[in-house]
């Protein structure tokens, strides 16, 4: 299809900050395929709340509640490289589609299952089949990457943009969720969350014009064995393992305050940051933008919250220190998804991607697991220790790779500038 360059009217770097915005989606085909995916991603937000709290209402056990989404994640991790692999093979529309009609498929059985009351190895049973969801944020960045390839800057305002939409789904998500099981029936907010996946997936896979080509098979060695991508790995995991950690200390700091309900709140703030943080970085012009000056302000502004929690003792003025904690999110997570868009080899962009969720995911179970053995063992504030511990140790990960020269080596933009 014809592609707008930056000499015929595409995006330029010196535009208004929102004006980027607005050309990314005067582009042919972007508004129908970004509405799709918006509307697709949204249930990502609402599944995990809305089976706990489905779960546990029907079980009266947030233990099993807590089993079976756990398990659910640790299946996604597993099946979410294969899927993509499958997806750089074939393209989007032939794998994506099937991939989501299954996941349905499965949220419907875990619902009839409580619904019915079937025994407990069905609810586990059918909620790993909802890892056939696929990495619907993934298949959007590869869009943008295709058709924004030789416009670097722009491709820069893209990801920024899909990373700002991530986190405004993840945090409208879990509040659509609570309304709808707690407004009308359990059940509720899974059903929607199915249907809303659905009617996204068919939408965004119906844009076949700016569907990446598939690639048939790839002869590129994995992105595992690319330089410079394991690193990269460690920090998206020790970055999931902040967001795991800082909701269960939050939610049981709330909890210790005796105002659980307002926790969802409190955490929704975070997410605010890092949406807001995301549009204006990506509405400004990408000066040579570097890896660890992400991660050492992500490091820093995680001790905020813990430092309010152990000098105020109070849950507002917690609420505003995850506000600005919340702002190097967006930053470190859209410099680092475009070094593993330049650093992936070619026809296997979906795969490489997908890992880095993977990481993240197993970070977010870990950081889970840590935080709310701290916050049991040791005391709900001690336990803010434990996300603020992991953006050092990314920190730490992203410096030490740096120094060795394998975030410089092998990145370089159009212009011969390093990225990191």
């Amino acid at each position: 299809m014809p592609q707008q360059t930056t000499a015929d009217g595409g995006i330029r770097r010196e535009d208004a900050p929102l004006t980027g915005y607005r050309r990314l989606l005067a582009l042919p085909g972007a508004r129908a395929f970004t509405a799709g995916n918006l509307l697709a991603r949204l249930p990502m937000g609402m599944f995990s709340v809305s089976a706990v709290v489905m779960i546990a209402g029907s079980r009266g056990s947030y233990a099993l509640a807590g089993a079976v989404t756990a398990t659910g994640l640790a299946a996604t991790g597993l099946a979410g490289p294969w899927l993509a692999r499958l997806v750089d093979r074939y393209g989007q529309a032939r794998i994506a589609l099937p991939a989501t009609l299954a996941s349905v498929l499965g949220s419907l059985a875990l619902l009839l299952c409580v619904r019915c009351d079937a025994p407990d190895w069905t609810l586990f049973a059918a909620y790993a089949a909802t890892a056939a969801t696929p990495n619907i944020g993934g298949l959007s960045r590869a869009r943008w990457a295709h058709l924004l390839r030789d416009e670097p800057d722009a491709l820069h305002t893209a990801n920024s943009f899909e990373q700002a939409a991530d986190e405004l789904c993840f945090m409208l998500g879990p509040v659509l969720a609570s309304f709808l099981t707690g407004t009308l029936f359990p059940e509720a907010g899974t059903l929607t969350g199915a249907v809303l996946l659905l009617a996204g997936m068919l939408v965004f896979t119906a844009q076949r014009a700016t569907e990446p080509p598939p690639v048939g098979r790839s002869r590129a060695p994995s992105p595992l064995r690319s330089p410079g991508i394991a690193p990269l790995l460690v920090c998206f995991t020790a970055t999931g393992a902040v967001f795991g950690a800082m909701e269960v200390v939050t939610i049981a700091y709330a909890d210790a305050q005796g105002h659980r309900a307002a926790a969802g709140a409190v955490l929704a703030l975070q997410a605010a940051g890092s949406c807001g943080a995301g549009l204006v970085y990506g509405a400004r012009k990408p000066a040579v933008p570097r890896l660890t000056r992400c991660l050492a302000a992500m490091a820093v502004l995680m001790v905020l919250p813990w430092s309010a929690a152990a000098f105020t003792g109070s849950l507002p003025v917690l609420a505003g220190a995850l506000l600005p904690a919340g702002m190097a999110t967006a930053p470190t997570m859209v410099t680092a998804m475009t070094l593993v868009q330049r650093r992936t080899p070619a026809g296997r962009l979906n795969e490489g991607m997908s890992l880095m969720v993977t990481g993240l995911l197993t970070g977010v179970a870990c950081g889970s697991a840590a935080g709310g053995w701290a916050a049991e063992h040791l005391s709900p504030v001690t336990a803010f220790a434990v996300p603020a511990a992991a953006a050092a140790l990314a920190l730490l990960v992203g410096a030490g790779a740096d120094a060795v020269g394998r975030l410089t080596r092998h990145d370089r933009a159009p212009d011969r500038r390093t990225l990191t």
